[in-house]
This record gives structure tokens, sequence and C-alpha cells, in this order.
């Protein structure tokens, strides 16, 4: 959803009426995930896609008779079948598509939402996707940790999804969750699509290098909030990082330790260390191992590697703590280029974030997504 926002607050701000597709649920090899959404305007306009090309015209007509009759929809797409006109997924996966019409009156706390993702703060929107009473669906709350707007039409309803909202809010996950009509939680025949946006990952890079520079252009391409730092200011500007969210120059280790201590990395953040300095690299290393983030790599050779970890040894980390550091940094792609060594270290993170075997493709069997 976070890539169609801009566009539906746009349309939203100036009182346009807007369709929006939602896909709710994703199954098997489906192409996009859940929370993927387009938008269409009365104009016939599209921003967003929900299946990489297989079934948007038929959402894109179910949008537009949406916009003109306000009746939400939420339909199901699978595998195409024998009719060659048939909207259905090639990929042979299954996608359940939620299409709503979206006006001021439909969606009033959509500032307040808008806000809170432009300002990295965690929010969620719960929304009635089906329902006995066909008046709620469509129905929707905006879910803060600590706060919440709009109602389901039910006190009940509106205490339990507020609640089980916070909890895939804290988790960082989106889901369908089913309750029964006055929000029953051992019930059944109302269904709430919970959409949880987290602030973007983060990518730290240390080291002001021509491979920092590639690394951050690939971690924003990614969608990641990238972070490039160095101690040496001549290097460290953001001229040369200008696809880097913020540049710091500072001592690496003396940076992480502070963003650590406030709190402002976790099991999501990616570090990446290309500063090829041992007075650089062992003290952020040690640092980042011992705060156990989402993946901590290091540039440099197996003669440099070996060093390392006799270094890291020495300041007292364990065999558990040396296991999740990525050294040599990146796959085997070949890579020669900074370019092409940003594409290998991203394949890594992508292949550690979500379980991959970094096979290719064509010599295996099963699923393609996980």
């Amino acid at each position: 959803m976070r890539d169609v926002l801009e566009e539906l607050h746009h349309r939203w701000s100036a009182g346009e009426t807007v369709g929006m597709a939602t896909v709710v649920g994703a199954y098997l090899s489906a192409p996009r995930a859940v929370g993927a959404a387009m938008v269409v305007s009365a104009a016939g306009t599209v921003t967003g896609s929900i299946s990489g090309g297989c079934v948007e015209g038929a959402v894109y007509e179910l949008a537009q008779r949406v916009i003109n009759d306000g009746i939400p929809v939420l339909e199901r797409y699978g595998v195409s079948d024998d009719d060659a006109f048939a909207a259905g997924l090639s990929c042979g996966g299954t996608i359940e598509v939620f299409v709503e019409r979206i006006t001021p009156a439909d969606f009033p706390a959509l500032d307040d939402f808008v806000s809170s993702v432009a300002e990295d703060r965690p929010v969620a929107t719960a929304t009635v996707i089906a329902h006995p009473d066909p008046a709620r669906v469509g129905a929707r709350l905006v879910v803060w940790p600590h706060d919440a707007a709009g109602s389901i039409g039910s006190a009940r309803a509106d205490a339990a999804i507020v609640d089980d909202a916070r909890g895939l809010l804290a988790g960082g996950r989106s889901a369908t969750l089913t309750y029964g009509p006055e929000g029953e939680r051992l019930g059944d025949g109302m269904s709430v699509f919970v959409n949880v946006l987290e602030p973007p990952r983060r990518m730290l890079i240390f080291g002001a290098t021509d491979f920092a520079r590639a690394m951050a252009r690939q971690g924003s391409f990614l969608g990641y909030r990238v972070t490039v730092c160095d101690a040496r200011a001549v290097f460290t500007t953001a001229q040369r990082f200008p696809e880097a969210d913020e540049v710091v120059v500072a001592w690496p280790h003396k940076y992480l330790e502070a963003e650590v201590e406030a709190g402002r990395v976790d099991d999501r953040t990616v570090v990446t260390v290309l500063t090829h300095d041992p007075k650089f690299d062992i003290p952020v290393l040690a640092t980042a191992l011992r705060a156990q983030l989402g993946y901590v790599g290091a540039m440099g050779s197996r003669r440099t590697h070996d060093d390392r970890i006799a270094q890291l040894r020495e300041l007292g980390l364990d065999d558990r703590e040396l296991a999740a550091l990525a050294s040599p940094i990146g796959l085997d792609l070949g890579a020669r280029t900074p370019a092409e060594t940003a594409v290998s270290i991203a394949a890594e993170i992508i292949a550690a974030q979500w379980g991959g075997s970094t096979q290719r493709l064509g010599t295996t069997l099963g699923r393609i997504h996980q």
C-alpha cells in the first residue's frame, strides 16, 4: 500500500472518488504479497499493481464499478482456466482482492494515517472485508500502538479488533482475522483485514567508499532507509551519497552504540561494513554482532576475514555471535565492479531475510515463493 499512498492522498485531498484494490490474501506462488494495492481514479488512471499484470484488467473494471455504485467487493483470482480470456494467475497461485471506494467520507482518518507513515510511526488499518450485514463491509479502523480512530459499528468488535491489530502491529505482520458478527473471538462470519505499515527497514553502511555508494543506491532501491557513516568528513558527504537518507560523520562504533542504546535498531536492521580498515571494522562489528541485528556483513579477503575473526574473539565474542557474521560479504556472483558487488550483497541480504536457498531457480523444484 505504501507505493500508492501519495496518489491516494492527493486525490482524497482534492475530494475525488477513487477505487482501491488491496491484496488481502496470497497463496502458493502469488505474484504480489498481502498489502499490495492499486488505485484507480474516476478518470481511469491507475497507480500501483496487485498482480504484476495478470489480473489488473479485471480488477480495473471492478474498481470502476465500485467507484460508481459504492458497493465493495471481495474477489478471488486463481490459476487461469481453459478460457484464454478469463482473468487468472499464470503463476499458479491465488490471491484475494478487496476492492472498495475511497472518498473523504469513507476514510476520514486518511490524513492522520498518511502523516504516520511519512513520519515512520507504526500504524495499521483494519477493514471489514466480509460480514453478514453488507452495510458493515468496508468499515474501517485506523490503529496506532496507543490510539485508534473510526469504528466498524460495534463497540465490542472495535475493542477486539483494536487489541488484535496492536498485536499484529507489534509483530510487523499483516493478516486477515475472523470474528463473529459482533466481534466474538470464537465466532465467524466477519473477516477483517489488518494492513500493517511499519517504518522502513534500516540499512547502515559503514565506510564512505565507492562500494558504499553503490550499496546505498541498491539499499534505497530495495526500500531501506539508508544511513552512510564514516569518520572521514572529506569523503562522507551528501553529494557523494545522494541516495542515502542520512549521511553521518562519526566513528562507526560510536554511532552504532548510540543507535543501539536509543532503540533505533533491531532485528530488521541491516549492517554492511565496507571500510577495509581494522580500526573502523573491528569495533563496529563487535557492537553490531552483540546487538543481534538482522544481518551483519563485512567486506574483505579471506585472509582479512581470518584476522578479523581472531581480533573479535580477543574482544570476547563467542561462536554464536561470530556465526552471524557474513564475511566475506555477498554471494558468489563473480562480481567485479562496485555496482555488481552491491547486487551480490543485496542478494545475500534478501536470501537471509526470506530463507532463500541461493540456488538457481531453474535447478530447483517446488514452490518459487515460500
